[in-house]
């Protein structure tokens, strides 16, 4: 039992990170430049961050729901 909690920590925190990388990645092509006035100062590159990270957990979130909904599948038949 308490492998299997440590297995499912383990799974969300990797999730979680990969789908922050994959944010910070995608969110390289906005241009802050139309929203901030100085993007490239260390304000914009914390603002920046923050977006990766808020839009990383959201993605992390869907995902790790979406793996549990298919484990329960296993339940229907």
């Amino acid at each position: 039992m308490s492998t299997s909690i440590a297995a499912n920590g383990l799974t969300s925190i990797i999730v979680s990170l990969v789908c922050v990388v994959l944010s910070w990645w995608a969110l390289q092509n906005l241009k802050l430049d139309l929203f901030i006035r100085q993007p490239k100062g260390p304000q914009g590159k914390l603002l920046h961050l923050l977006l990766a990270i808020v839009l990383g957990r959201f993605v992390a979130a869907f995902v790790m729901d979406y793996w549990g909904y298919t484990q329960m599948l296993r339940y229907l038949f």
